[in-house]
């Protein structure tokens, strides 16, 4: 199944950088954001993190709580986190069990390859757990912006 604006993020548990118990059911009540990226400390993924990063504190003034999805192991992302000193967590989802209930794993490519991964995308939760947002193919320098924007959005339409 597709994922589309409206529906109930799913739920799942997973494994976060600490190799602490993440359960997203604990989220209800908070607005989120779900963010899938190919591979730690790779140009574009390292952008993407570190717009997050330098725009974390208005992220948290609006009371959103940011997380990283990849298929990487605790290590690197350890090492990610240590080397550009981020704020959010980061979930290890190896066996690809939260990627695929996302639906963010398929076919890509990239300088003439054809291959299987991760597609770079966002889900933005609201308090209820439904997805308010999706991003797919988000811009890396201003991710922080279009995630911004869509809980504007929303707050203008109430």
């Amino acid at each position: 199944m597709k994922l589309k604006t409206g529906n109930k993020a799913p739920n799942f548990i997973s494994i976060d950088q600490n190799e602490e118990v993440f359960d997203s059911s604990k989220l209800v009540g908070k607005k989120w954001v779900l963010y899938f990226y190919p591979k730690d400390l790779t140009p574009t993924c390292t952008i993407q993190a570190c717009n997050l990063r330098d725009h974390y504190l208005t992220l948290q003034e609006k009371g959103i709580t940011v997380i990283g999805v990849s298929a990487d192991g605790i290590r690197l992302h350890q090492r990610f986190i240590e080397r550009h000193k981020l704020p959010f967590t980061l979930l290890s989802d190896e066996n690809r069990n939260v990627i695929e209930a996302f639906g963010v794993w398929g076919e890509k490519k990239f300088m003439g390859r054809t291959f299987d991964g991760i597609h770079r995308s966002t889900f933005v939760m609201n308090e209820k757990n439904e997805i308010i947002g999706i991003i797919e193919k988000p811009k890396s320098k201003i991710h922080a912006q279009e995630i911004l924007t869509i809980y504007q959005e929303k707050e203008e339409r109430k």
